[in-house]
């Protein structure tokens, strides 16, 4: 098993990663001050429910901790106000206090709901990531938790650093392929903002998705999370480089907005955007990244390399003026100067705007 410390200027808390992770659940709470009889909130979706609950419940429950779970269903919609109230209603219910500890149990979806009901919750409590996707290697770590409004994704939340993560790569294996395609595009992501060799890693090494398995993977999730871990070091509230991380996520962000939560998945926008973000940074840089065939290479994975047909370019440059790292209605996007060399810019709305109908005509090819 890997461990590491993920340091910010506020925490240092410990990352476990590897095959029967969970195991150590049990003397990782011992170790955090957090005794038998405990009282602890399990969250976890539906699916993740039918697969790993029972199973990391009862290790708890064996360890002698008072464990309840509360269940939302799946998907990217059920990051939602209800479904909030509903786990802080749950939480109140169970009798939780300010020593109780919440732990995540799913993907990204889970872990930014349940990291915001304890972050407000009596003003905040403390939480265990628990990732079960390879999408949550990015969001499982780093303190940024959030539910959606429907007029933008992440809209409602707050930076409230877990007190552990504890990934088990034993639950990815039974992840679907769109789900894993989806969790790629993280890493792929992390690989172009930061670290020219392990972009050349990915290309040499990873042909298709069935090559993220054993070792592979696991090397995948711990260099994504290395990445993210040494940026949210040097900028924990993103008022610096962690915006780099939003690479791909101006655009992304507006297509999750624009088509309904759920009907891309985050990985099949982010790469959309990440294309339309290389194509961004040719035109305002002057360069070219034409030999990388990237719309080529991600469309080898089966990602979408277009934007769907329904969306119009000008509804989805209001959605990106809507975005975070805007400032008083102009868009800031993540931009490529070459692989592993990213700034953040200004943009003007008339340039933005042509720039995404000559994407629509490109039809995402790069």
């Amino acid at each position: 098993m890997i461990e590491r410390t993920i340091e910010t200027a506020t925490k240092q808390y410990p990352l476990l990663l590897g095959d029967g992770a969970a195991g150590a659940l049990p003397s990782l709470l011992r170790s955090l001050s957090c005794p038998p009889r405990t009282k602890l909130l399990m969250v976890t979706d539906e699916v993740v429910a039918s697969l790993y609950l029972d199973e990391v419940r009862s290790l708890l429950v064996g360890a002698g901790y008072d464990a309840l779970a509360f269940v939302i269903p799946s998907g990217e919609a059920a990051k939602s106000f209800e479904n909030y109230y509903a786990c802080q209603t749950a939480a109140l219910e169970f009798g939780l206090d300010r020593r109780s500890i919440i732990v995540a149990l799913g993907g990204g979806v889970v872990g930014d709901l349940a990291g915001f009901v304890a972050a407000t919750y009596m003003r905040g409590i403390r939480y265990i990531q628990m990732p079960t996707t390879l999408l949550a290697h990015d969001s499982a770590v780093g303190g940024k938790v959030a539910i959606n409004h429907p007029r933008g994704k992440n809209m409602i939340g707050a930076f409230h650093q877990p007190e552990a993560v504890v990934y088990d790569t034993a639950f990815l294996r039974t992840l679907p392929e769109r789900e894993l395609r989806s969790g790629f595009a993280e890493v792929i992501k992390h690989a172009l903002i930061r670290d020219r060799r392990f972009y050349e890693w990915l290309r040499a090494e990873i042909k298709t998705l069935s090559d993220l398995r054993g070792e592979k993977l696991v090397y995948c999730i711990e260099k994504g999370i290395d990445i993210k871990a040494a940026i949210v070091r040097e900028d924990e509230k993103e008022t610096g480089v962690r915006a780099h991380l939003n690479f791909g996520h101006t655009l992304g962000h507006a297509l999750e907005s624009e088509c309904g939560y759920g009907a891309l998945t985050h990985g099949e926008a982010v790469a959309i955007g990440m294309l339309f973000a290389v194509l961004v940074s040719e035109r305002f840089y002057g360069c070219s990244f034409a030999a990388e065939r990237l719309d080529e290479w991600l469309a080898g994975y089966g990602f979408p390399t277009a934007l769907p047909p329904t969306v119009q370019p000008a509804r989805l440059l209001e959605r990106m003026k809507g975005d975070k790292k805007s400032y008083a209605g102009t868009v800031r996007m993540v931009l490529l100067r070459a692989i592993g060399d990213v700034e953040v810019a200004e943009l003007e709305d008339g340039r933005l705007l042509a720039w995404l109908e000559e994407f629509v005509r490109q039809g995402g090819r790069r």
